[in-house]
């Protein structure tokens, strides 16, 4: 478990800041094609390195399950639904909700894993979730708002798409390490996310001024946080991964609010707290 923390704290730094980074990207890009350059970097950049390490090589028959939930799910789906709701909603609200998996993962880890939750993980994923909603301030929301209604069920969706990953992972554990397997699961998410770019943002596109963060994201966040991401749930219990994955929208709360100047109040320092607490009780045996 603590190497796996370790990764984690990895994965908290890029994936967290990443949503700011998106956030001031898409001032010079459209969402899709934004999202569609992503994964055509990562793939090529782990599909380099692992040539330069000569073991690039096609999945294994075992394999196919996490490649296609990782490809499918966590980077097609969840990149389309994130992406999209990330141009009408705020990049900390953003990085809050579409993390949070832990509302699927837990329950999701019982009926599916077949897993035992013993009772003080219950209660830090209560604590995770009570720090997220002070975080996220649904009362702050203009719930009337079309626009408002329709990215926070986008960020939802994705949280689940992203849940159904890690739990194919869980159940069907790839032969082949996870690192090894990135190249095939960008290139499928890329056939994923292109038909979007193409009807949705026929005009789109990455223009300028979005290059060096659109860089930034595709050849460093994106093959290296989803590593990280993909084997701390590979690693820990659904219900431990599920609150350590909280720590991701904290930090990208505290990012947004620091570059962005986002609001920042109480509910930052309380949910923050919250969070924290929850991971540090999940984390005892």
């Amino acid at each position: 478990m603590r190497s796996a923390f370790h990764i984690l704290l990895v994965a908290v730094v890029l994936f967290g800041g990443a949503w700011p980074v998106t956030k001031a990207a898409l001032a010079d890009a459209t969402p899709m094609w934004f999202a569609v350059g992503r994964v055509v970097l990562a793939a090529a950049v782990s599909a380099l390195l692992l040539a330069i390490l000569g073991r690039l090589r096609l999945p294994k028959r075992g394999d196919i399950p996490s490649v296609i939930g990782l490809g499918v799910f966590q980077l097609g789906g969840f990149f389309i639904l994130a992406h999209a709701a990330v141009a009408i909603v705020e990049a900390g609200r953003t990085a809050i909700i579409s993390a949070v998996v832990t509302y699927w993962l837990i329950p999701l880890s019982v009926l599916v894993l077949g897993e035992k939750v013993p009772p003080h993980r219950w209660v830090a994923a209560g604590l995770g979730l009570a720090g997220v909603a002070v975080l996220s301030g649904p009362w702050a929301v203009d719930w009337m708002n079309l626009d408002a209604r329709l990215g926070h069920g986008m960020l939802v969706l994705a949280a689940l798409l992203w849940t159904l990953a890690i739990i194919s992972t869980r159940k069907w554990p790839p032969p082949t390490p996870v690192f090894e397997l990135l190249p095939w699961c960008f290139a499928l998410a890329t056939v994923v996310i292109l038909p979007f770019a193409l009807v949705l943002e026929p005009r789109g596109g990455i223009f300028g001024p979005a290059w060096p963060y659109m860089l930034y994201i595709g050849l460093v966040v994106a093959p290296i946080g989803t590593w990280c991401v993909i084997e701390v749930g590979r690693r820990l219990p659904g219900a431990v991964a599920s609150v350590a994955f909280l720590l991701v929208p904290a930090f990208g709360v505290l990012v947004s609010t620091l570059w962005l100047g986002e609001p920042v109040g109480w509910d930052i320092v309380a949910g923050g707290g919250l969070i924290v607490a929850s991971v540090v009780l999940a984390a005892r045996t």
